[in-house]
């Protein structure tokens, strides 16, 4: 198969393209990191990378929270905007098959249970209740405690930030494609990647990553609220390998399809922190009690239907992949 991977010079396109090829499939690689003129929002460098292309694995996005509102504008221009210029270069060029990278962000905080009320959907934290060094979000009908869960894809979405609300729109646009072409669209849910090609010092890096760098400069991570909140640790390779499936599975047309992808072991940041600061040899975490507004609380998600329908499965162990993350050389961007 020849697949075009956009962002295939990134953090987890390039990893993309390494089990492309090590399947035998043919990935060409269409970034601004290799080419100033590879922009997804560009059609008519679009459709000339899309000659004789099988499928598309589109990885190609700005990432992280943003800063409030400021930035909206480039979020949706590099993400919305240069999806579905893409998309129309694709429905032109007759390709059927696409892969997206989404986004464990589109559901907002996880799945809770209250003990009197059952499954609730609490809304966003407010500021006093964080400045006040309460994190857990309590139940929206009664005040009291809840217990968190895992998300499955038939959750509501909740986007509480301009780049969750891109890659729910995202998600949009390829199921518009999928309706109106026939073609077959996943999208894959990513949850908190990390591995080898991690970038560093960037607005955009994950956790996992300013955790690193503070521990190559001899300082221990800083934690933020108490630690204790949940995310899914995946490994790089993994979702990459999850991209593979994904292009390799039977062609369900004329629907967007989505998958969780998760390592399916809940971990705290703590416990990153932690586990980062053993690999490294280094301080141990400070917790700071500090917080970013628009941070959700605990999210992890239920992998099971990316097991059973696609057949794959996580094998990265957490601690293992800890130890060679922090052993990896760091890139810059």
């Amino acid at each position: 198969m020849r697949v075009l991977v956009t962002g295939g010079a990134g953090f987890i396109g390039s990893h993309v393209v390494d089990a492309l090829r090590a399947r035998g499939h043919e990935a060409l690689v269409y970034d601004v990191r290799d080419d100033p003129g590879a922009d997804v929002r560009d059609p008519a460098a679009v459709a000339r990378a899309l000659t004789g292309v099988d499928a598309v694995c589109h990885q190609a996005a700005m990432v992280g929270l943003g800063a409030g509102v400021s930035d909206a504008a480039e979020y949706v221009s590099r993400n919305d905007l240069g999806t579905a210029v893409l998309l129309a270069a694709v429905a032109e060029a007759g390709v059927r098959r696409l892969v997206l990278a989404g986004s464990m962000v589109v559901y907002g905080e996880g799945r809770y249970a209250c003990a009197r009320h059952g499954v609730v959907r609490p809304g966003p934290r407010t500021v006093a209740d964080l400045d006040a060094g309460r994190f857990e979000p309590p139940c929206p009908v009664c005040g009291a405690d809840l217990s968190p869960g895992l998300v499955a894809e038939d959750a509501p979405a909740d986007p509480r930030n301009v780049y969750a609300t891109t890659k729910l729109a995202q998600e949009h646009l390829a199921a518009a494609w999928a309706r109106s072409t026939g073609g077959a669209a996943v999208s894959l849910r990513y949850h908190n990647v990390y591995g080898p090609r991690m970038p560093r010092d960037t607005p955009y890096a994950g956790v996992a990553s300013f955790f690193r760098s503070a521990l190559a400069r001899g300082e221990a991570p800083r934690v933020f609220e108490d630690g204790r909140q949940r995310r899914d640790f995946v490994h790089v390779r993994d979702v990459a390998a999850a991209n593979v499936a994904a292009l390799e599975a039977r062609a369900r047309a004329g629907v967007l399809t989505a998958y969780n992808t998760g390592s399916g072991e809940p971990r705290t940041v703590g416990e990153l922190a932690r586990a980062l600061s053993a690999a490294c040899g280094g301080p141990e975490p400070v917790v700071t009690g500090e917080y970013r507004l628009g941070d959700v609380r605990h999210i992890t998600a239920d992998s099971a239907r990316l097991r059973a329908e696609l057949g794959w499965k996580a094998e990265v162990d957490f601690a293992a992949g800890m130890r060679e993350f922090a052993r990896a050389e760091p890139r810059t961007g």
